[in-house]
């Protein structure tokens, strides 16, 4: 029998990618391409819907070269929960200010509806309870409700369906105007099986989204992986070099589809204290531009501060709470591309690169093993100097867009070295970040054992270290690096019925590659660290507080 593949496609925030993966969970061949992003003003970001299908068609023609077409069985999406809009025709409608209709993608980080956000979160409405009790400029309703309030002419009258990026993507596959429970249940404030609550939308001042049954918004939905339609439609294969009919599963957000390509993997004999424990003692988490802290629990589970309980959301019949950290790849390419000893630090990993391999990232982290006394750990080098890492806003468990960063302990020196510990404190307050949200699912009933990471942030070891000895818990790597590709890929594979569920498709196709510990002697480090940590967060609340006193 011809060997099955099955294509799982991942739009993040800068590239779309593409991987060729087989029916263990293997990546054949793998493509990416990058997109655009436009930042019309401070906090608006948006992209092109026509432009990301065009890329996603060049890099699934690029994996797929070579193979028969009758042996990809499936194809799955996933993508950033970016908002696009489009016309009655199924046009693109421009969402700025300057008209321009090719850019109708107001992208995920966009945070020019923080006002609207806030006014929704000061209803008290009853769905507040599954986002933490608190709406984030991130989720869709209030992005909606500034483009009323301020495109009402140009945008809002025109716009016929508001979709998800990852709902948008699967559209354009199938033609089915079928939403994932995934992206409609995180973003969206939808419960199944009721659906949606027409009094909130009414609350907010968004009533005539209610008409022909919410059609502007979704009125079908299905778990993700689900098959849609009638598969690929003529069209949409002859875009992306594929079959017609060839099954697409229903889509996920990228960072579920990270977590269904980690979580769900076979840990036996790997001595880890999640082995012959249920699934809900795991974590996913997600590390990239920003960071996802995925959590499932088989009842729900209420964590102030934490998206979630969402039903159905990643796993079928599972509960997911969602947890995040706005910025953390972004903001660790911010503080060190930032510092005054950046081009220094350039020039001696180029210097190193041809022997090496080394990058910006991997030259720090051996500068800082340098550093360190050959008895003592890398991460006692943070011992003075502290980071708030909140400099686009908390997402969890505080809920605040509105919180800044913090460093305390800077001298006038801005040396190579001070680069380096700068790097080192940032990375070490992103773990202490984690560390905070995991203590909030656990107050909430939540009993994490394990930590599964995937995603760009978790190829840097000193991250992925830190990471285990800040939280105090395991760190599982999978198999294969790129995970989230293997996440949309298992959509397809479900969507084929090669797998009878998601749950088997999982467990089939994402496989442990290696587990690190944390390192004992550290612990106490961390645990006065984090206390420091908190006094940050007390520090700027007190500012806040005298600095708005009249």
């Amino acid at each position: 029998m011809a060997e099955r593949f099955y294509v799982g496609v991942d739009v993040g925030t800068a590239s779309v990618r593409a991987a060729l993966v087989t029916r263990d969970g293997q990546l054949r061949r793998t493509a990416e391409e990058p997109i655009s992003i436009w930042e019309p003003q401070s906090d608006h970001y948006v992209q092109s819907s026509t432009e990301i299908w065009d890329k996603c068609c060049k890099v699934v023609k690029k994996v797929i070269d070579g193979v028969k077409s009758s042996q990809v069985r499936g194809i799955g999406f996933d993508a950033t929960c970016s908002l696009v809009v489009l016309d009655q025709s199924f046009q693109p409608v421009p969402v700025s200010q300057d008209g321009d209709s090719q850019r109708n993608v107001v992208m995920w980080m966009d945070h020019r509806a923080a006002e609207q956000a806030a006014r929704i979160t000061n209803t008290g409405h009853g769905v507040l309870s599954r986002v933490g009790g608190v709406m984030s400029p991130e989720m869709q309703p209030p992005k909606l409700l500034w483009l009323k309030e301020n495109l009402k002419e140009s945008c809002w009258n025109k716009a016929a369906h508001f979709f998800d990026l990852p709902d948008f993507l699967s559209w354009k596959a199938t033609d089915s105007l079928t939403r994932s429970l995934c992206t409609l249940v995180c973003k969206w404030t939808y419960c199944p099986p009721e659906g949606w609550d027409a009094s909130f939308w009414t609350s907010i001042g968004l009533e005539d989204l209610l008409e022909n049954n919410f059609c502007k918004i979704g009125s079908a939905s299905c778990s993700p992986g689900s098959p849609l339609g009638d598969g690929l439609t003529q069209e949409a294969a002859a875009d992306l070099g594929l079959d017609p009919g060839i099954a697409v599963g229903a889509s996920l957000i990228d960072a579920h589809a990270g977590g269904l390509g980690v979580i769900g993997a076979d840990v036996t004999g790997f001595q880890l204290p999640c082995e012959n424990q249920p699934i809900t003692s795991r974590m996913a988490m997600i590390c990239g531009t920003s960071s996802c802290h995925m959590a499932i629990s088989e009842r729900p589970l209420f964590v102030p501060g934490v998206w979630g309980p969402c039903l159905s959301a990643m796993v079928p019949d599972m509960w997911l709470n969602e947890g995040g950290q706005s910025a953390t790849g972004r903001l660790i390419d911010h503080v060190v591309k930032g510092h005054a000893a950046y081009s220094q630090l350039q020039e001696k990993a180029q210097q190193r690169a041809p022997f090496t391999g080394e990058n910006i990232y991997s030259y720090l982290n051996s500068h800082l093993s340098l550093m360190a006394s050959s008895d003592s750990a890398v991460d006692l080098l943070g011992s003075s100097l502290h980071v708030w890492p909140d400099f686009h806003g908390n997402r969890s468990p505080l809920a605040d867009p509105t919180l800044k960063g913090m460093v305390v302990g800077l001298s006038l020196s801005q040396t190579l070295d001070d680069l380096a510990l700068l790097y080192l404190a940032t990375i070490q307050a992103l773990a202490l970040g984690t560390l905070h949200i995991l203590e909030a699912m656990k107050e909430a009933g939540h009993d994490i054992r394990t930590l599964f990471l995937c995603g760009g942030l978790s190829k840097n070891p000193l991250f992925v270290q830190i990471h285990a000895n800040a939280t105090g818990l395991p760190v599982v790597l999978p198999d294969q690096m790129e995970a989230v590709l293997v996440g949309a890929a298992v959509l397809g594979a479900c969507a084929s019925q090669d797998y009878s569920n998601i749950q088997e498709a999982m467990e089939k196709m994402a496989k442990v590659g290696k587990v690190v510990q944390p390192d004992p002697e550290v612990q106490s480090f961390y645990e006065r660290k984090y206390k420091v940590f908190l006094q940050l967060f007390s520090h700027q609340r007190e500012y806040q507080a005298l600095m708005n006193h009249r």
